[in-house]
């Protein structure tokens, strides 16, 4: 802290030793940039020592800009304190990125915060001088939020009705710091500044003059305008509202205002160097009512007030048709008494109504996500502009019709290309399910991929045609027994694998649907062979009369059967031919022989 504090006393320029300082307090990794716990150890000890400044100019009594002040010797009035020259080596080395860019905002704001009203005008004076070097993009992005908070504070601690010039300052410095389309500027959940309540008499005085009930009636109106947004809440509110004002538009024309009056009571220059807040006693409503500036200003908030109820984005469900009819109608009747009322009626009216259009427009483009200013080129007229062209013709009928088919005339096998139609496998799909499936992830069931129905039903796609087995869990497990077991942690495999009984039900099943297979087919075999035999009858009853000469006594044939058993005769042939002699049975049982003459 000893060497920035030396530092800020040098009279050498800063280029030659706010980098050095730095090295050698720090002594960083790298020599021309800080990493992030080195601006952090740098940064505490600015903000200390800063502290530790302001103390010694309070103190002392001196302004905290110009405390500690050096003066050159060629040039006596030319001062420099040291808290601007500590800022000045700061704003340098975040110029030139050796520190975080963020750091110099981080004082300013700390600066403000220690610092009186009297002093912050001052500081406020050196970030007016320094605004294009702090709008620069490299650290406009660092800080422009803790800017735009040193700024709303400011804003917050000054009085709106005795530091008029310096909240203007404040304002037209953000204005130039943060860019048209920046959305801090724009008040999007519609915010009113409910708290400026005009407070007015509720009970009548003493020896009053003027008519009190007109009185309260007149200064009610205020509490809409501090609130549009309560006259879309409830109709009674805008039956009401509209019931006052048509009593203070009656009063202003019953008690119109000459042109000698006007000027009179005109405030046009003078309102120009302070803030108009009315007074509300009920002893000088006679003579506000005689003021043109007055009239302005009433009649003023009321166009304000049409103008938010009809703004862009209100529809038709805030109001009715008929409370907007009524709308329009006060309007025109406004517009009327700010024409008539003097001086120059005419000209303040067309101000107004620029102004107010000027204001939809910037309400619009705030809303429509402020689209670039920038129009394109338009490229110059050729010759021929003149001449009507004729309308492209296209063989399919457009554009993208003719050109899919012209590149099938000229890559016939785009379509059946294996790079261009890929079916993942199985394992590779079902890899994000599996991976939101296991516990150690941490993943929440509302992001699962299993709530994604498109995923789901591709995935069901891909699992009946290349894992059936997987599929068939889905009855039983829904879309998480389809993953493969293989894709999941130890802990979660075993509740999604197949139990032992089931895996014997479903074999079981399959023998059994097998075995059915196998009947049907002896079944088909049956029918056969009747048709055989019924074919070849003829040929059985010519040689019916040999086939029974040539038949074996019961005898013959358990001696020829134990012959062919003892010689090896296989198994399968046995069954084959007692299958023959079934059939050969069945089609003489339905087909008996025709007796023989």
């Amino acid at each position: 802290m000893d060497a920035f504090r030396d530092a800020i006393l040098q009279r050498a320029p800063i280029e030659s030793f706010a980098l050095k300082t730095v090295q050698q307090f720090i002594q960083p990794q790298k020599q021309t940039k800080l990493a992030q716990d080195e601006n952090q150890m740098l940064e505490n000890m600015l903000r200390t020592l800063l502290q530790e400044l302001v103390a010694s100019a309070a103190q002392s009594g001196e302004q905290i800009m110009q405390y500690g002040q050096l003066i050159d010797d060629d040039v006596d009035e030319n001062i420099h304190g040291q808290i601007p020259h500590l800022l000045d080596v700061v704003l340098y080395l975040c110029e030139n990125e050796h520190v975080e860019g963020g750091m110099i905002f981080q004082l300013l704001e700390d600066l403000t915060e220690m610092s009186t009203m009297k002093n912050c005008k001052d500081v406020f004076g050196y970030i007016e001088s320094k605004q294009d070097i702090l709008g620069k993009q490299e650290l406009f992005a660092r800080g422009k939020l803790v800017m735009l908070r040193t700024c709303n504070q400011l804003l917050r601690r000054l009085s709106k009705a005795n530091d008029v010039v310096f909240c203007g300052r404040i304002l037209m410095f953000l204005a130039h710091f943060f860019p048209l389309s920046e959305r801090s500027a724009v008040n999007i959940k519609g915010v009113f500044n409910t708290s400026n309540e005009t407070k007015y008499e509720k009970d009548p005085p003493n020896g009053i003059s003027v008519d009190f009930n007109f009185y309260k009636t007149f200064w009610s109106l205020q509490e809409y305008f501090c609130n549009p947004a309560s006259l879309t809440s409830a109709s009674t509110k805008w039956q009401k509202f509209s019931s006052s004002l048509a009593v203070v538009l009656n009063t202003f024309d019953a008690q119109p205002l000459s042109e000698e009056e006007g000027e009179a009571n005109s405030l046009e220059e003078e309102a120009a160097t302070f803030n108009i807040k009315y007074l509300t006693s009920s002893k000088l409503m006679g003579l506000e009512l005689k003021d043109s500036s007055f009239r302005r200003h009433i009649l003023l908030q009321c166009l304000i007030l049409f103008d938010y109820l009809r703004a862009p984005g209100k529809n038709d469900k805030d109001l009715p048709s008929e409370t907007m009819e009524e709308l329009k109608s006060c309007e025109d009747r406004v517009k009327k008494l700010l024409e008539i009322t003097p001086p120059k009626g005419k000209e303040f009216l067309r101000a107004v109504e620029h102004i107010l259009e000027r204001e939809k427009n910037w309400v619009w483009w705030k809303r429509d996500g402020c689209p670039p200013f920038e129009k394109q080129l338009i490229d110059k007229k050729s010759a021929n502009a003149g001449q009507k062209k004729r309308r492209q013709r296209w063989r399919l009928g457009n554009k993208e019709l003719s050109q899919l088919w012209r590149w099938a005339d000229q890559n016939p096998n785009a379509l059946t290309d294996s790079q261009r139609v890929l079916t993942p496998a199985i394992a590779d799909y079902w890899k994000p399910l599996a991976e939101d499936m296991d516990p150690s992830a941490g993943i929440e069931d509302e992001y699962h991929h299993k709530n994604n129905r498109v995923y789901c039903w591709k995935g069901l796609r891909f699992a009946a045609r290349q894992d059936l087995e997987g599929f068939s869990r889905f009855t039983d497990f829904g879309v998480e027994g389809v993953v493969p077991v293989e894709l999941l942690p130890p802990e979660v495999r075993s509740k999604y694998q197949a139990k032992p009984n089931e895996k014997a039900k479903r074999a079981k099943k399959e023998e059994t649907k097998g075995g059915s297979q196998e009947t049907e087919g002896n079944q088909i075999g049956v029918s056969n062979s009747e048709a055989e035999a019924e074919g070849g009858r003829g040929e059985a009853e010519a040689m019916e009369s040999d086939a029974v000469a040539d038949t074996p006594t019961p005898e013959e044939q358990q001696r020829l059967g134990g012959s062919d058993t003892d010689n090896g005769q296989e198994a399968g042939q046995i069954e084959d031919t007692e299958t023959e002699e079934a059939g050969l049975m069945d089609a003489d049982l339905d087909h008996p022989p025709m007796p023989v003459s």
